[in-house]
């Protein structure tokens, strides 16, 4: 059952990530109520679920190509390492108003809303990387003869990431004031560092145990 904390884990460091869809689900949420964010975090989620069926069908085509799992390892490695150093090194902006007065929205503005959250999501390049290197970090954590586990772990981190984000909008209001530049360049740091540390274990650990 590791990997079922291994998945929690990565969700959980999924919903911190700090990014543009981090602070549009606090503002949409201060402005435009709680509905609203989770409208809009829902096309977020259908991104994602894109995203992952193509890093799936990508993992699933190496693996056609040779069964040793160090290839995939050292692609999904190499990924979250990346993906970690650009964590690592990267600033964002505080550039929500936590006074923003709420507007009651309607259904048009929710279908907006929820394209507005696919659209988002869909336009960063990084996004199918790390689900690759998610997925690659899955295919080590389960049991080889169970591959459904990997869908498991899979939904586990959806499920973490999106049961954060649900927390984050419920509480933006007191979220906002916490977010602050020195925090966001600190939690940067430290889910690079994860994400960084991540990708070398992955590499690591498959040519220790390669025989």
């Amino acid at each position: 059952m590791d990997y079922v904390l291994q998945a929690i884990g990565i969700g959980f460091l999924l919903s911190v990530m700090v990014g543009p869809v981090f602070f549009i689900l606090l503002e949409t949420s201060i402005t435009k109520g709680i509905r609203a964010a989770l409208i809009l975090d829902f096309g977020v989620f259908i991104s994602d679920v894109i995203y992952i069926l193509f890093a799936f069908i990508f993992a699933s085509q190496i693996k056609s190509f040779t069964n040793d799992n160090l290839v995939l390892a050292i692609i999904g490695g190499v990924l979250f390492i990346g993906y970690g150093l650009y964590t690592l090194f990267s600033k964002s902006k505080v550039d929500i108003n936590p006074k923003g007065k709420i507007n009651t929205a309607n259904n048009a503005d929710y279908i907006v809303l929820a394209i507005k959250g696919f659209m988002l999501n869909s336009v960063n390049p990084f996004i199918l990387l790390y689900w690759f290197g998610i997925i690659a970090q899955g295919n080590e954590a389960i049991d080889k003869g169970h591959p459904n586990q990997l869908i498991i772990f899979i939904s586990i981190v959806l499920a973490t990431y999106f049961g954060m984000d649900t927390l984050k909008i419920i509480g933006a209001k007191k979220l906002r004031p916490l977010v602050t530049e020195n925090i966001l360049l600190a939690l940067n740091r430290l889910i690079g560092i994860v994400f960084t540390a991540f990708g070398v274990f992955l590499i690591l650990k498959q040519i220790i145990i390669k025989p």
